[in-house]
């Protein structure tokens, strides 16, 4: 699988905005929002098979190449939003390394970003202010 990014999306202000939106659209109950798109997407991905085509904003993806991106992302986000309100959270192990092996992807795929980011996770040093992968 070739890790692809969302070539200008990846703006702070509006993935801020894109996150404000989308907290707001789940309504006076988001708890059962999310339970309802859970619920809804879990069914439509158990009767998709495999290599249907997906539209994404990197363009056309098989879905079996398009949901580790969705795994990511949840992984991600429920961190950013654990840290936003102050709480420890453990990602479960197939997501955490689900998400490790796209990142590591991701670097690898850019000139410059692998070698920071080893020596980063090993403990050799910090990485560099305003690196991602992203």
């Amino acid at each position: 699988m070739k890790a692809q990014t969302r070539a200008g999306l990846n703006d702070p202000a509006a993935i801020a905005a894109r996150g404000r939106e989308a907290g707001e659209a789940l309504g006076a109950e988001p708890a059962g929002a999310v339970r309802e798109v859970a619920t809804r997407v879990l069914a439509t991905v158990r009767a998709t098979a495999d290599d249907v085509i997906m539209g994404t904003p990197v363009g056309g993806m098989r879905l079996i190449d398009y949901l580790p991106s969705r795994v990511f992302e949840l992984g991600i986000h429920t961190l950013d939003l654990a840290r936003a309100l102050g709480m420890s959270v453990t990602l479960p192990d197939a997501t955490a390394a689900l998400s490790l092996r796209l990142m590591a992807e991701l670097a690898a795929e850019q000139p410059g970003k692998a070698a920071p980011l080893l020596l980063a996770a090993t403990g050799r040093g910090p990485l560099p202010d305003g690196y991602s992968v992203l």
